[in-house]
């Protein structure tokens, strides 16, 4: 699980630190080159709770390896891609088989582990994203730099499929559960429509503006099918989306907590990578290993989290965990300006990503911890949805907020990493954009703190 995490892992960690150049090799404009992260995410969150469901009825082994399938050749076409849409289209099919991937990593490794293991288990399991972040920076900037733009493609290939060979040869495959033979087929339909809409009107209507027909079509799809979903849901045999889970205050909190966290702390990598080569000047490689401290930080708060819950309770070191991510937000919003010292910048990510280490894994057990076996799909997946549309909304949320200052002709060289060549106050203006997106990352951490505690009180 933890090696097939961190290709996953990688593919969003390099291209943060890749996507300049890519934008500048592929003629990206700034929805472009938006849409080559959105994209992913937004694929990735929306078939999210169809495979959990799906995976849960058929076997978690044989839908994981298809996924791996899919996103390895996935990986492979998207290096051919001769345009920025077309590599589009490619990271979409990608984030297919990462939805196939994530949705059932958890919950084989949920399975695996007694419970007095868990902790430990999945604080590893976690850790392999960090690793994914540690290696994924440095790694797309040297590739962008030296190779050029399609190996931060390519080099998924070999890795994913040495990761198919090892899993067809050690993943057991269980005997899928029969009790619950059946798919809300037009209960998945409406999910796909209504979170769909919701994250498309939310991705583009800072671009767009809220009465463009993308943004109204995408909204009225929210709005009409949210109703729909839960009329459905609540009448049928076998929900896609089982809404009684969140009766349970363990899981409505802790699934509150992700989306919250995931918003506050998403694009963190992107964001301060894109703050090294817009801001000031510098190459690609120089970036990413510029924000190598959040990922070391992040794996050793992972590993350390499993063994830390044989002190305290996961609830609580979640809670912990988010206080010391609003910590480090802060930490950079009051240091930032077009010289902030590197010293302040490595102390505000290392406390980024020691509280998302063991934020993480500590949330992930608490919301997991007792599942029955055949449910763990399902409830993982809704999870992960969660977690995931608050990265595309955190995603969003800052790529708006952060070019607000600037005028609309000046958004492609941000992207491009280019805007510090210019004269003036374009730079300024950047900054500027910078502290308001921190200032909102940092507010909406607050909130994950605060649904944390609230969650210890209850338990």
């Amino acid at each position: 699980m933890s090696l097939a995490s961190v290709l996953t892992g990688l593919a969003g960690s390099a291209i943060n630190v890749a996507l300049p150049e890519i934008a500048r090799n592929t003629g990206a404009d700034a929805t472009a080159a938006g849409w080559i992260l959105l994209g992913y995410q937004l694929t990735t969150t929306v078939l999210m709770v169809l495979f959990g469901r799906l995976a849960d009825l058929f076997g978690r082994r044989r839908m994981y390896l298809v996924g791996l399938a899919t996103y390895t050749a996935a990986a492979f076409l998207a290096g051919l891609a001769p345009d920025a849409w077309l590599l589009v289209a490619m990271r979409v099919l990608q984030a297919a088989g990462a939805a196939m991937l994530l949705t059932n990593s958890a919950a084989l490794v949920s399975d695996a582990f007694p419970r007095e293991r868990l902790g430990e288990g999945m604080g590893v399991y976690v850790a392999s994203f960090s690793i994914a972040g540690l290696i994924g920076p440095t790694l797309g900037g040297i590739l962008a730099e030296n190779l050029g733009w399609r190996w931060v493609f390519w080099f998924n290939v070999p890795v994913g499929l040495l990761c198919l060979a090892w899993g067809a040869l050690v993943l057991k495959a269980p005997a899928p559960d029969r009790r619950e033979r059946g798919l809300d087929a037009s209960g998945s339909v409406l999910v796909l429509v209504t979170l769909g809409g919701l994250l498309l009107a939310l991705s583009e209507f800072t671009r767009l503006g809220w009465g463009h027909p993308v943004v109204l079509a995408g909204l009225a799809a929210f709005v009409i099918g949210l109703p729909l979903f839960v009329v459905r849901e609540s009448r049928a045999a076998h929900p896609v989306v089982d809404l009684s889970l969140f009766r349970e205050r363990a899981f409505a909190y802790g699934t509150l907590a992700s989306f919250l966290n995931a918003v506050a702390r998403m694009g963190m990598v992107f964001l301060m990578a894109l703050y090294f080569q817009a801001v000031r000047g510098e190459d690609p490689v120089q970036a990413g290993l510029k924000v190598l401290p959040l990922a070391v930080a992040a794996m050793a708060g992972s590993v350390s989290s499993g063994f830390l819950q044989r002190l305290m309770s996961a609830r609580t070191l979640a809670a912990a965990g988010a206080a010391m991510t609003t910590c480090g937000l802060v930490v950079l919003l009051v240091t930032m300006s077009p010289a902030t010292s590197y010293a302040a910048v490595t102390a505000g990510l290392v406390l980024i990503g020691l509280g998302s280490g063991v934020f993480l894994p500590s949330n992930t057990t608490t919301i997991l911890d007792g599942l029955p076996s055949n449910r763990l799909g399902i409830v993982n997946a809704m999870r992960l949805m969660l977690q995931n549309t608050g990265n595309v909304v955190g995603t969003g949320l800052v790529l708006s907020i952060l070019t607000a200052p600037l005028p609309a002709a000046l958004h492609e060289l941000v992207f491009a990493g280019t805007l510090s060549q210019l004269s003036g106050g374009a730079v300024d203006q950047l900054v500027t954009g910078y502290r308001w997106a921190l200032g909102s990352m940092a507010a909406i951490s607050v909130l994950t703190v605060l649904t944390c505690l609230a969650r210890r009180r209850d338990g």
